[in-house]
């Protein structure tokens, strides 16, 4: 079996070491299901070298911003532009991208990593920031900003550490990569293993996620398997899976996954002129991208890229609601596990693996974790629909999320906002189109006055002038 040792043929190993989250053990290669060999908790990449040679901050500022007049593959990559605070390759060149955003144009081969132009990317990151200004209004939160990582190339923040993650596996030799997924993961692995010339394996709970996500992994080639239990009992298979057979984990278990994921903070910061905001929000599931962007804000702290660290706030779901309960009832100390259940299936997550790390990062940027419900997050999710940007339903937690933060006066007014909007509106139209029909929620809860205000299901008329004109003259006075 093929070891997952960052020591593969064109990897500086020099760069980074691991380091376990609980008794700090430090080293240089990892086991395959990414946990330290000391005490089984969770690995985390760090450093060492910015010690003895500190990056100097504005040189990093001015490199980043001339590659993006740059025509090399790895530089359009959101990610890879940011390649100084990821782990390392030879030349920058080596990494599995698929050039998300800027709209690319793909020459139809699969891409292999023989010269210096072989980059395998599809543009992740460089995505949009946003001001809502319709949602500003009805929060009262004037600067308020949508960070959307729904416009990454299969249309979630997955890409961002799925180009750095799928790299490290087809460097270290692999031929399969894996993960347990709610649909997201599994159509960003998917996409990445296709395009890098690597076989990809799905493990997804039946019944339990969108069929538009689905259908991406099918798309691209993956072995997808339905399994009867929930995400949680996909990821523990998992982790037995590749113990066993020469399989690499692409979940966010994966360290090398959330230091893709964390390029999204520098890339925020470098959108806002290195201004941090008051307050960044994300959605939590899982809880990798949370722990990976409070990782990159402490990071860019240390290297004097920012001089303050913002907030770093996680909305859950009521009912996948196991970091809000484990930090209300156990004080953070041990995890609660919850039976998941939410419509929002991107976090829709019991047993989260990186609560730990999510935990850490809350304290250390004095984030608040909040629940909200179902009701709320539909009508967050129409909210921003009707800025004319739309999101899945798990992205609209934030919205909702900060409502409640701002009703505890823990956001003031005043203070600048960043809303991770993490998924694409076209992740789970079932969801928009039963919300618009008035079918998603119990007769009572569809009477909802909030609710039916920003409903707009479609109309069926005649196909007669005067029909349509009536129709145009009552939306009017609307």
């Amino acid at each position: 079996m093929p070891s997952p040792s960052t020591s593969a043929p064109g990897v500086r190993q020099a760069d980074f070491v691991f380091r376990c989250i609980a008794c700090g053990s430090i080293s240089d290669s990892a086991s395959q299901d990414f946990r330290c060999a000391q005490c089984h908790d969770l690995l985390e990449i760090t450093y060492p070298r910015w010690k003895q040679d500190r990056p100097n901050a504005e040189q990093l500022k001015s490199i980043w911003r001339d590659r993006r007049l740059s025509a090399r593959a790895t530089d359009l990559s959101g990610v890879w532009r940011f390649r100084d605070l990821v782990p390392g390759l030879d030349d920058g060149e080596a990494a599995i991208t698929l050039r998300e955003g800027n709209t690319p144009l793909y020459e139809l081969t699969r891409c292999g990593l023989d010269d210096g132009e072989a980059a395998i990317t599809l543009r992740e990151g460089n995505t949009p920031l946003y001001e809502l200004t319709r949602c500003a209004r009805i929060t009262g939160v004037p600067r308020l900003f949508a960070k959307h990582q729904g416009m990454n190339p299969t249309g979630s923040f997955k890409d961002t550490g799925m180009t750095v993650a799928a790299t490290f596996a087809q460097r270290a030799g692999f031929r399969w990569v894996a993960c347990a997924s709610t649909g997201n993961t599994s159509a960003s692995m998917a996409a990445y293993a296709a395009r890098g010339g690597l076989r990809s394996l799905v493990l997804v709970p039946e019944g339990k996620i969108s069929w538009s996500k689905l259908s991406q992994a099918l798309d691209y080639g993956a072995v997808t398997c339905q399994l009867r239990t929930d995400f949680d009992g996909c990821l523990r298979l998992l982790q037995e899976l590749v113990l066993r057979a020469p399989v690499y984990q692409l979940n966010s278990i994966n360290p090398f996954r959330l230091e893709g994921q964390k390029t999204v903070a520098l890339e925020l910061l470098e959108q806002l002129e290195w201004q941090p905001p008051d307050h960044i929000i994300v959605p939590g599931g899982n809880l990798g991208n949370s722990s990976a962007v409070g990782k990159a804000l402490l990071e860019m702290r240390e290297l004097g890229l920012i001089a303050k660290v913002p907030r770093l706030s996680v909305i859950q779901a009521e009912g996948a609601n196991a970091l809000v309960r484990t930090l209300r009832e156990a004080g953070g100390k041990r995890l609660i596990s919850v039976q998941a259940e939410t419509r929002a299936t991107a976090i829709r997550i019991g047993n989260p693996a990186s609560w730990k790390k999510a935990a850490h990062v809350l304290e250390a940027t004095g984030g608040a974790c909040e629940q909200v419900s179902e009701i709320e997050i539909a009508q967050a999710k129409a909210e921003i629909g009707a800025e004319g940007i739309g999101c899945e339903p798990a992205s609209a937690v934030t919205l909702a999320g900060l409502k409640k933060l701002v009703k505890q006066k823990f956001v003031k007014p005043e203070e600048t906002v960043v809303l991770v909007l993490t998924g694409n509106l076209l992740k789970d139209p079932d969801f928009t189109i039963e919300f618009h029909r008035g079918e998603l929620f119990a007769e009572s809860d569809a009477k909802n006055a909030a609710l039916n205000a920003l409903r707009r299901p479609p109309i069926v008329l005649d196909a007669t002038l005067d029909a349509v004109m009536r129709t145009l003259e009552q939306a009017e006075k609307s």
